[in-house]
């Protein structure tokens, strides 16, 4: 063992060693700037989405709402900047817009701006010590102090002058009313006069034109802008192989546009179709998700035998030409379902087997998920050498149902397949096609889900199906329209054809109302599978299954959308609610409220761009029992100018009413069968005049 070191060694060996780190190194050593830097810090913008790896998200109409912290040490005024531009399909970009920001209050500044087309834009705030600013503050408590000014207006005018040098020089041209402030602002100010300094119109002027070297850049960060239906849609699902004329007949395409003024009549806008393409042979399942199928049993649709083509019993690809110009004509956009996994008796299978996984005895692997086999599914294998080739025939895909016109997708389980490929592919077809948008069906972990949308999905559907209680639907949704709004859209479905739920099951007709009036006010995309829904399709195969008994994935169906006990009436008039409303088609502005029952669910939501009513909902989430109590709303947040102790007015657009509330707390009273819900619209009510006034 060697000997200790001597208290001197270690002094020694302390006054040796380099005191940082860049003394050891002198390529971290810091280097001085070589421009002056800007004393302005920006920090805290939003939205941003990890860190500004992955877009942020608005609809078309939308406002991109962009708040950030901007400040620097001392004093002086800081002028706070926010500006943006499109980003073209090859990679170029447009001249910057501008406009200053807002607030200012502990440094926290706002600004928006209402992009007018798809794809990708870029925003940045800027911000700068705004000097003329500065002194003209600085000026005006001064002479309110009752302070001498000779000096700072001395000051003033070449500061005036410089920035009028500025305006008249600028490129597009100042507004002539611009040019005139200033002009007169100088010329009061050589005569010795501040008062034109008052007028906060100068504030402005001095915002577009005074120097801002150096100015703060936080970085551009990117947003996509979706179409519409990306923002706010409507979704019905049918089965075009299930009639409605009352055969056991193969449905068609051709039977399907027959439906579309059905479901138009209803207020939807996309109507969504299972997969239509060629059907597996090779261990088709029967009925009931039976194993063995008997010799007319025709198959699940995600049984795919093809990508490219449509099912010879359905119809040609010019039906679905033709289904995609009449839906158009009515309205409505057509969805497809997309679900990359094929039957043993799809061409991919022989023409590239490396695509597909090979067990130890040589079988391809087919798709579990214990105990459930699909023996008439292979997934794709992801990891195959062959990823390259893969990649492109999955897009290409897309790329022949978009030249069909079809330019919305429903895509089946994209969790099971690599987020690099989505990555690629979704970003590739969007560039493309920016009118396109993809709705995740992707029920898995929360984490899985929110990468899928930060990859590019325009949608997804939720837990809602499985949010019950009150406190769970209010504890999901305010994670919805808060943590993840900048990038993660829910589609809010009561059902699917996979999913039919205990509530479902057990609650009867009052369950289906108040899960579709949920879905419909909580969510600005909603849909339903139906007619099963409508027609309160309830039966389960077993007991604790949550599948459906004589399911339509495995076997025609007949419906008779006209009986009298049809959902349609209520659904028809949560469309018409929500189209005219805006308020309804934002999840951003959704709030909860407290109520006295913990069968109530209340919320609300106002319009960001301010133009509509702002609407109060209050559910009855539980169906089967009455509920009652006050619910608790500060009348403040409606953005009305209501008073926390003024009157105020609620229409209920569902089931008729007008009523006359005050204050916070206001009594309400829901029986299923009778009444499920409220959906107000909330308006100001003007005070009556004194007596003696005019009227």
């Amino acid at each position: 063992m060697l000997p200790a070191p001597r208290i001197d060694d270690r002094a020694a060996n302390i006054m040796n060693e380099p005191r940082h780190a860049h003394e050891g190194d002198p390529s971290l050593m810091p280097k001085l700037p070589a421009q002056r830097p800007s004393r302005v810090v920006i920090e805290v913008v939003s939205p941003l989405v990890d860190a500004g790896r992955f877009p942020a998200k608005v609809g078309l109409g939308e406002p991109v709402v962009v708040t950030a912290d901007v400040f620097g040490e001392g004093h002086d005024a800081i002028a706070a900047g926010l500006r943006w531009r499109t980003v073209t399909a090859k990679g170029g970009r447009s001249p910057w817009t501008e406009l200053p920001m807002t607030g200012g209050v502990n440094d926290r500044y706002t600004g928006s701006f209402l992009p007018d087309r798809l794809g990708r834009l870029e925003f940045e705030v800027i911000g700068w010590s705004a000097r003329a600013e500065t002194w003209r503050r600085g000026t005006v408590k001064k002479v309110d102090a009752g302070v001498d000014v000779e000096v700072e207006l001395l000051g003033g005018e070449a500061i005036l002058a410089d920035v009028l040098a500025r305006a008249a020089a600028a490129k597009p041209p100042a507004d002539p009313a611009d040019i005139a402030l200033l002009q007169a602002a100088l010329a009061a100010v050589g005569d010795g006069d501040p008062s034109p300094l008052d007028d906060p119109a100068l504030t402005a002027v001095f915002w577009r034109f005074e120097a801002r070297e150096p100015m703060a850049a936080g970085g551009a960060l990117a947003v996509d802008v979706d179409p519409e239906r990306g923002r706010f849609s409507a979704w019905y699902e049918f089965f075009p192989r299930s009639t409605v004329d009352g055969t056991d007949r193969h449905g068609t395409l051709r039977d399907a546009i027959d439906r579309l003024p059905y479901v138009a009549s209803m207020g939807f806008d996309v109507v969504y179709l299972p997969p239509i393409h060629p059907i597996g042979v090779v261990n088709r399942k029967g009925r009931n998700n039976s194993t063995e199928a008997a010799a007319d049993d025709v198959g699940s649709p995600w049984g795919i035998a093809d990508h490219t083509a449509v099912h010879p019993d359905l119809g040609t690809l010019a039906d679905v030409r033709t289904l995609v110009a009449a839906g158009r004509s009515h309205g409505l956009e057509l969805a497809l379902d997309i679900a990359f996994q094929c039957t043993p008796d799809h061409p991919w299978v022989t023409e590239h087997p490396a695509w597909f996984t090979t067990r130890a005895d040589g079988t391809i692997q087919y798709a579990e998920n214990p105990p459930k086999k699909y023996q008439d599914i292979y997934p794709i294998n992801f990891e195959t050498d062959d990823w390259q080739a893969l990649w492109e025939a999955l897009a290409d895909v897309f790329r022949f149902w978009i030249e069909q016109g079809v330019t919305i997708f429903r895509v089946d389980n994209p969790h099971t397949k690599a987020f690099p490929f989505w990555e690629w592919c979704v970003a590739t077809l969007r560039t493309e096609h920016p009118e396109t948008i993809f709705l995740a069906e992707a029920f898995t972990r929360p984490r899985v889900m929110e990468r899928l949308a930060k990859l590019g999905y325009n949608q997804s559907y939720t837990y809602f199906t499985w949010r019950q209680s009150a406190d769970e639907l209010r504890e999901y949704f305010t994670d919805l329209a808060t943590r993840t709004v900048d990038y993660f859209r829910p589609n809010a479905w009561p059902n699917t054809p996979d999913i039919l739920t205990e509530q479902l099951q057990h609650g009867g007709r009052a369950m289906f109302v108040a899960r579709a009036i949920l879905a419909a006010t909580l969510s600005a995309n909603w849909g339903v599978y139906g007619p099963t829904f409508e027609l309160l399709e309830h039966q389960p195969i077993r007991e604790g299954s949550e599948e459906y008994l004589d399911s339509e994935k495995y076997q025609l169906r007949q419906w008779s959308l006209d009986a009298p006990e049809s959902l349609a009436p209520l659904l028809t008039r949560l469309n018409e609610i929500r189209r005219s409303q805006p308020a309804l088609q934002h999840l951003r502005t959704l709030r909860f409220h407290d109520t006295d029952s913990s069968g109530l669910l209340c919320y609300s939501k106002t319009d960001p761009l301010g133009v509509g009513t702002p609407i109060l909902c209050v559910v009855n989430v539980d169906g089967r029992n009455r509920h009652s109590g006050n619910v608790h709303v500060d009348p403040t947040s409606f953005g009305l100018g209501i008073g926390h102790d003024d009157e105020y007015e609620v229409r209920d657009l569902l089931g008729g009413g007008v009523y006359r509330w005050r204050g916070w707390h206001n009594y309400v009273d829901l029986t299923p069968g009778r009444g499920a819900a409220h959906v107000f619209a909330v308006s100001r009510v003007e005070p009556r005049p004194e007596h003696g006034d005019a009227a």
